[in-house]
């Protein structure tokens, strides 16, 4: 590691910590050279994530896409920020853990509307209503109906 003060290739490691939840190594440096002290961190290389559109178009995975639809679903329901930023964090877990380099858009609203659905049921219906593009009142009914057969949360 190259010194961010002298520019010299020599130095030593003073000490070293996990950071984000295990997702970082932070290792604090020390320059033999000058003397002086700099922090690294290391993380893993995820390669880049692609979602597939509905229209087949390619798109960057973004997370922040994620937060904004559920916070939209959730708006004045008691629900916390930390519960939503939790969810997003779940959500993102599982696209990870089963999709590689590219996933489908449906794929991640179905995933949204698992945790939705056992999060709270009007978030879901909201996030379904924009999601699965209803069209009139029969679209909610029919969801309504869905819903009081399953499990409450």
């Amino acid at each position: 590691m190259k010194c961010p003060f002298c520019q010299q290739d020599n130095d030593r490691v003073i000490d070293t910590r996990a950071s984000e939840a295990g997702a970082v190594i932070r290792r604090r440096r020390e320059c033999l050279a000058c003397g002086r002290r700099y922090t690294t961190y290391e993380r893993v290389e995820t390669p880049p994530l692609y979602v597939i559109k509905k229209n087949n178009e390619r798109e960057p995975f973004d997370r922040e896409k994620i937060r904004q639809g559920i916070e939209k679903a959730c708006w004045k329901r008691p629900i916390s920020g930390e519960k939503i930023c939790q969810l997003v964090e779940q959500v993102e877990a599982e696209i990870y853990a089963n999709y590689d380099t590219e996933v489908p858009s449906q794929a991640i609203g179905e995933l949204v509307m698992q945790h939705l659905k056992r999060l709270d049921h009007v978030a879901y219906v909201r996030f379904a209503s924009v999601y699965r593009e209803f069209k009139d009142a029969e679209d909610f009914l029919r969801e309504l109906a869905t819903l009081e057969r399953s499990p409450k949360p």
